[in-house]
């Protein structure tokens, strides 16, 4: 009958359309998992690399702090050193004071010259932050790009479609046409058929 096969077509449209949503559905969520875990992947090497950039501060810090240090020790020692050579040599005045500020200049040159690498070091450390948290930016949203969600209206047409194609094929396979009934009338009947659905007359019956 055509009815059955007509629901039949319907219910094929449903389940592509059931199938479809699922699908995307399924495409989505897995998507959804990728772009999280690749986002944690990212922010974990952008942590990764700030802390290497703070222990390399710290550690400029440290190796500054004692270029000082020595170099003031030096410079203590150096002009006590002087002192001591120029009071036992019977040296005094002018000359003993220039050689002594001599080398508190070269000490203070020195130690300005390391704190100003170190300043450099700092503005261009600055800078690298700067460019690494732009370039994790990017990642990010390189990563995190919209998620197509299902498309409910595309699905439900192409699962009408897939069911229009079926009922089309079948209706013009014959399937959706009705049965005809088989009739046998007295035409169709073999030879002599004819007199048994022939009234006999009176005469007839009894000769």
């Amino acid at each position: 009958m055509c009815i059955p096969l007509a629901v039949a077509a319907v219910g094929m449209s449903v389940a592509q359309a059931g199938l479809s949503i699922h699908g995307q559905r399924q495409q989505a969520k897995t998507q959804e998992k990728m772009q999280k875990n690749a986002s944690a992947a990212e922010q974990q090497r952008y942590l990764s690399e700030m802390s290497a950039s703070r222990l390399r501060e710290r550690q400029e810090k440290v190796s500054a702090a004692q270029r000082i240090q020595q170099s003031t020790t030096k410079a203590r020692e150096a002009r006590a050193t002087a002192r001591v050579s120029a009071g036992e040599a019977g040296v005094a005045g002018l000359s003993v004071d220039a050689l002594i500020n001599d080398m508190t200049r070269k000490e203070a040159e020195f130690s300005f010259s390391v704190q100003q690498q170190l300043k450099f070091s700092d503005q261009n450390r600055s800078l690298g932050f700067q460019d690494s948290a732009n370039r994790s930016r990017m990642n990010l949203l390189s990563i995190n790009k919209p998620i197509a969600q299902p498309n409910y209206l595309g699905a439900i047409l192409e699962g009408a479609q897939t069911g229009m194609s079926a009922y089309s094929f079948g209706k013009d396979a014959g399937l959706f046409q009705g049965g005809t009934k088989t009739t046998t009338t007295a035409s169709g009947l073999g030879a002599g058929a004819t007199d048994l659905v022939k009234p006999l007359n009176f005469n007839q019956a009894y000769s």
